[in-house]
């Protein structure tokens, strides 16, 4: 019975976060989804900034602590280890399903490109840089990220590993390719309006501050290993250091 548990809680938060992150993608695109970041504006101005920094700040704490090694050896005192990812990434769903329900657009325009094809050109950037976001979590494990190899492994009866480090295709020229990719969604925009910029401005702030907090873990995992890559491959803009032409395995 608990193996089914476990089965059925990692799937379940599994679909659930793939379909918080397309949904994502709507919301900043403003594509298909009911409700998006330049919605109807419904409160005042104070109120809906106050709102909208709070919902992002609320995910960017969960996001961090929840993250850390730390917490994550007091946690599993009361979550079983092998559901750990799915606890975190179901989390984390849940703070994005609550920030796409209570966003409170403004409106207000920053700039509006007229060109119907720069228009198509911007809004197929935003999908690319999505798409190199996920693709960037199959390079590396992306059933390890969302929880569901340690549910494998456990109904294998196997002790979890994390992950070898490694740095397929992506990695090879920046350090944070789904961050990066994210960055191109948030930013890539033929309508930037009032709302969007403060939602692009504050979740780059927490993607530079949050990428500090992850190279420090990585640093303690990996070591040197980690401390040579840090120096070769730029964080987060390729090209922007000398790239060395080697193997880092």
């Amino acid at each position: 019975m608990k193996k089914l548990f476990i089965i059925i809680y990692g799937i379940t938060a599994y679909l659930i976060s793939v379909g918080t992150l397309l949904y994502l993608l709507g919301f900043v695109s403003s594509l298909i989804v009911p409700k998006h970041i330049d919605s109807e504006p419904q409160w005042p101005l104070g109120f809906a900034l106050l709102i909208d920094a709070g919902l992002i700040f609320l995910f960017a704490l969960q996001h961090s602590i929840m993250a850390r090694p730390n917490f994550k050896r007091w946690w599993t005192k009361f979550v079983p280890e092998p559901i750990e990812r799915s606890t975190y990434i179901l989390f984390s769903s849940i703070c994005l399903l609550l920030l796409f329900w209570q966003w409170q657009p403004i409106g207000g325009i920053i700039w509006q490109v007229e060109s119907e094809t720069t228009q198509l050109v911007l809004q197929s950037i935003c999908i690319v840089g999505f798409g190199i976001a996920l693709a960037s979590t199959f390079l590396i494990n992306h059933f390890d990220l969302f929880g569901l190899q340690q549910v494998w492994f456990y109904v294998k009866g196997k002790k979890y590993e994390q992950s070898s480090f490694k740095t397929p295709f992506f990695y090879k020229y920046v350090r944070h390719p789904l961050y990066f990719g994210l960055l191109i969604t948030f930013w890539a925009t033929p309508t930037m309006t009032v709302t969007h910029l403060i939602f692009a401005l504050l979740t780059t702030g927490y993607i530079l501050a949050g990428i500090q907090f992850e190279q420090n873990d990585l640093v303690k995992y990996f070591g040197a290993k980690y401390e040579e890559y840090k120096r070769s491959v730029p964080m987060l803009i390729p090209f922007t250091k000398g790239f060395k032409n080697k193997k880092l395995n």
